[in-house]
């Protein structure tokens, strides 16, 4: 009898072999679903194909660019994506968060930490409990933001949150005027192990202003320096 749930499809972005045959083994005997694509070149079609729930994407491919991949990946769909890199540097990592991607690690990697930041990325892809004492529909003018749909208009018209954009907007609307650390907010959306990474808070707080802007209004997300951020209180 056939598995009514379907098994989590993984879409493995990488040119090395070994790590592609590391990754796919591991991921398999854990119940993942695994496809490969090791250049780069089908990716987009591949999205469409395979439908797969994340991807794994690494920069350095031989027939594409991966900073530009992760753009068009992320322009094309929300889902979840972490980049798996040789490159360890800051700028590299705000690059690839900047053009949408969830989490990004550096080569070499261990399964465990592969597995744990998989898990955290397709967490947020969940609709996550509200709490008690908060509202499931959040309106702030003509902003609305529906918690247990995972869904967010501006006067009827949607507006399109990535599963990390709205995981870190929910933070802020169930407590607004409320200060929350960097720290905090980094724990919560991204998961413990993430409280110094402030340059993923730093990048997303910046893409979900600029999809929450009108012209002429302040900011919703306040900036506390060296503190954190707050929701404009209305």
């Amino acid at each position: 009898m056939r598995d009514p749930s379907p098994r989590t499809k993984v879409l493995v972005v990488e040119d090395d072999p070994n790590i592609v045959d590391m990754i796919r083994a591991n991921l398999t005997v854990r119940g993942f679903d695994t496809v490969v694509s090791t250049d780069g070149s089908r990716v987009l079609r591949l999205l469409e194909t395979e439908r797969p729930d994340i991807v794994l994407l690494d920069l350095m491919l031989p027939a594409a660019d991966g900073i530009e991949l992760c753009r068009q990946i992320r322009g094309r769909s929300t889902i979840g994506i972490i980049v798996v890199s040789a490159r360890g540097g800051e700028r590299d990592k705000v690059a690839a968060l900047n053009v949408g991607a969830d989490d990004y690690m550096t080569k070499p990697f261990g399964i465990e930490e592969l597995l744990a930041r998989i898990t955290a990325t397709l967490r947020r892809s969940r609709p996550a409990s509200t709490p008690e004492d908060a509202s499931p529909v959040v309106q702030i003018g003509g902003l609305v933001v529906d918690l247990a749909k995972q869904q967010v208009s501006r006067d009827g018209i949607p507006i399109h949150l990535t599963p990390t954009e709205f995981a870190l907007l929910r933070e802020l609307v169930i407590a607004p005027g409320t200060l929350l650390s960097h720290a905090h907010l980094l724990r919560r959306v991204w998961g413990p192990g993430y409280e110094t990474e402030t340059e993923y808070l730093r990048v997303y707080v910046r893409r979900l202003r600029s999809k929450l802007a009108v012209d002429g209004q302040a900011p919703l997300i306040v900036t506390e320096p060296r503190a954190g951020y707050r929701f404009a209180a209305t």
